[in-house]
């Protein structure tokens, strides 16, 4: 395939979320005037400040404690979340705890699979919307990370102890604590249900299939999530329709379509430019966030560019948290049911015994890509939220001194992420372009699924 009909590809998919997710943001924005409208005129709930009222401050301080505790390395003895699980239980916690101030929009109960009750507001008195997200996700963040670094306990209490003395010049002392206590409540609901979904499973170790073209582990250490299939999914049917077209039968002869798509790889990896070197870098992960930060990252940067308010980014955090966890279930069930062998191995066995990658393979199987499907599924949420036309500068890794990296779209942000896995000769091209078709579905089944407004 040319570098012409590639790009063709990848800018046909992406303008397809777009339009997407456009339609949808379009039509969401007249429902929620209309059913705004109407909520505020009836005075349902009759709180007497909208969450619309407050910043979207308490969200992004929290992200941004998160991000800390997700950096890699992590120091000695301590340890993390997994990314996906940690942004959708966050998100639903955020959500929940401020959206009885949302006249528009209602709780997830009876949406999600196996989602509990959530506690309810007092008809007729003040909350502080700002105040309840707080003591959610300090709450959600100590129970998510309690083996994270001392520092980083000490630096959750003092964020959420900062904000609190900020809303205590903002209301007196009963609404407050009201809103204080609702947060929490929310979060230990949220946290019962969040333990009960398969992730905490003991497993034996994994022994993977030993077989003509089958995965080789490509580590000495465990196989990276192999027993997701015994997670739950937490928006019902998000996996449906998501199967997408296999790589070509493995092969070893020169002639066949599968040595083809290995050996554009090993040719790739030959003239490989500085440009495609810094975007391989850019998106390895470690050193870095770790799977699936760079989406956690990017959407705290949208945040701060486009100033939303609490109630926009609460629904955000949601709906981005949702499909991120939810893609990562689906494709890693994929990688341990098809089993593809990655570049590596095929290369050294079959092409070049000295070749490396230029950066490390992670240990799971090929094909679905993790980056790529991830990237489908958050983008168009991203999409959906910021719109597609999105211009914005990452600073993710200026820590680590890597350049800045500036896109106009999301779909443009889409191409790198996907194309550095083809740089980083871990991933062979058909790979990536159908693995963001099958985050793509998984988006769009949350966003036909779950209402968020009320109807």
């Amino acid at each position: 395939m040319s570098k012409k009909i590639q790009g063709a590809f990848f800018l046909f998919l992406f303008l397809s979320i777009a339009n997407f997710s456009c339609q949808k943001e379009v039509s969401e924005d007249l429902l929620q005037e209309k059913n705004a409208a109407t909520a505020n005129k009836a005075g349902v709930n009759g709180h007497l400040q909208q969450t619309k009222t407050f910043s979207s401050e308490v969200i992004t301080k929290w992200l941004d404690m998160q991000l800390a505790m997700f950096r890699i390395p992590l120091p000695a003895g301590t340890g993390t979340q997994a990314t996906d699980r940690a942004m959708a239980y966050c998100g639903i916690a955020a959500y929940e705890a401020v959206v009885n101030g949302m006249p528009a929009y209602q709780s997830l109960e009876g949406q999600l699979t196996d989602f509990p009750e959530m506690p309810k507001t007092e008809p007729g008195k003040a909350y502080h919307w700002a105040a309840s997200a707080n003591a959610a996700l300090a709450e959600m963040s100590r129970k998510l990370f309690p083996t994270t670094a001392a520092a980083n306990k000490t630096a959750m209490d003092n964020l959420e102890s900062s904000l609190n003395a900020t809303y205590a010049t903002e209301v007196n002392d009963a609404t407050l604590q009201r809103s204080i206590a609702f947060g929490k409540e929310v979060a230990t609901r949220v946290f019962a249900w969040a333990a009960t979904d398969g992730s905490a499973n003991v497993n034996p170790p994994y022994v993977p299939p030993v077989g003509w073209g089958l995965w080789v582990p490509t580590a000495a250490t465990p196989p990276v999530n192999p027993y997701a299939y015994q997670r739950r999914l937490l928006v019902p049917g998000s996996s449906n329709n998501t199967d997408i077209e296999l790589l070509p039968t493995f092969s070893t002869d020169p002639t066949s379509a599968f040595y083809a798509i290995v050996k554009e790889i090993y040719d790739v990896s030959k003239t490989l430019t500085a440009e495609q070197k810094a975007m391989a870098d850019y998106f390895k992960d470690a050193p870095g966030y770790g799977a699936g930060g760079t989406y956690v990252a990017a959407f705290v940067q949208a945040l701060n560019i486009v100033d939303f308010s609490l109630d926009k980014a609460a629904l955000a955090y949601a709906k981005i948290g949702l499909a991120q966890h939810d893609a990562t279930i689906i494709l890693f069930v994929r990688k341990y049911i098809y089993n593809i062998m990655r570049p590596v191995t095929y290369i050294r066995l079959y092409i070049d015994p000295a070749w490396s990658t230029y950066i490390p393979t992670p240990n799971h199987p090929e094909f679905p890509s993790g980056h790529a499907t991830i990237t489908g599924g958050a983008l168009t949420m991203m999409s959906n939220v910021f719109g597609e036309k999105f211009p914005m500068t990452l600073h993710t890794y200026d820590y680590l001194g890597y350049a800045p990296r500036s896109y106009s779209t999301f779909t443009q942000m889409g191409l790198d992420i996907a194309n550095s896995r083809i740089y980083g000769g871990i991933h062979y091209r058909l790979t990536c372009e159908r693995s963001i078709m099958q985050g793509k579905k998984v988006a769009e089944n949350i966003l036909s699924t779950i209402k968020f407004l009320k109807e």
